[in-house]
């Protein structure tokens, strides 16, 4: 423990002499995670709803976003380096990957999982099939489709650490630098600030959840 604390000392000396470096790399992060949510739940979710409603090509989909869960952050950023070259669009469009299959998956799911003897009560009261989607689909798979989302969004934090192997920048700039230097203390200014962004979001999407998910619902 003795040897522990010095070294957050000497991080946070680093982190006090270094500012605006800091500054960038996590809004850098920051940006980068947004934005690859962002757009993957805006890919996903209709994708999952049009998947559940129609079943066409769904095994296909649903097998591939299977397959693309069990792959490494660190590979799927490899693999957009000779395509995309390197730098923030590569790896903005990396993480996009990485976060698409959990929020599809759930979405699918969660719209395949509403009971039929609702939607048949909704047909029957003379609702359309996009207002049983928009009324009744998904106000109940809405706290699933949420909770595909949370986990897409811790992966896409994590992951984006992994974007200085890239060029994308963000807090992994001082994690690749602290390793190639044998510099704990900068390694730490970097790995810190990530696992903290990483436990608060999900913490803040855990809330949103419980928030959105009727209490009849909620785990007790």
């Amino acid at each position: 423990m003795s040897g522990v604390m010095p070294m957050f000392a000497d991080a946070w000396t680093y982190l006090v002499l270094h500012p605006r470096q800091f500054g960038v790399a996590l809004w850098t992060h920051i940006g980068l995670s947004v934005s690859a949510l962002t757009i993957a739940a805006a890919i996903a979710v209709p994708i999952g709803i049009w998947l559940a409603q129609t079943q066409r090509a769904a095994l296909l989909a649903i097998n591939t976003a299977n397959i693309g869960r069990t792959l490494p952050s660190l590979a799927v950023l490899a693999l957009m380096m000779p395509i995309l070259g390197t730098g923030f669009a590569p790896a903005l469009f990396a993480l996009t990957l990485l976060a698409l299959p959990p929020i599809l998956l759930n979405t699918y799911t969660a719209i395949r999982q509403v009971d039929p003897d609702t939607i048949d009560a909704a047909r029957g009261m003379g609702m359309t099939a996009i207002e049983i989607v928009r009324k009744v689909k998904l106000p109940i798979a809405i706290p699933i489709i949420f909770a595909g989302i949370r986990t897409a969004a811790i992966q896409v934090i994590s992951g984006a650490v992994l974007a200085a192997y890239i060029g994308g920048g963000g807090l992994g700039d001082f994690i690749t630098a602290g390793i190639a230097m044998m510099a704990v203390p900068q390694l730490l200014v970097g790995a810190v600030p990530a696992t903290l962004l990483a436990l608060g979001a999900d913490a803040l999407f855990a809330s949103v959840q419980r928030a959105i998910t009727p209490k009849g619902l909620r785990p007790r």
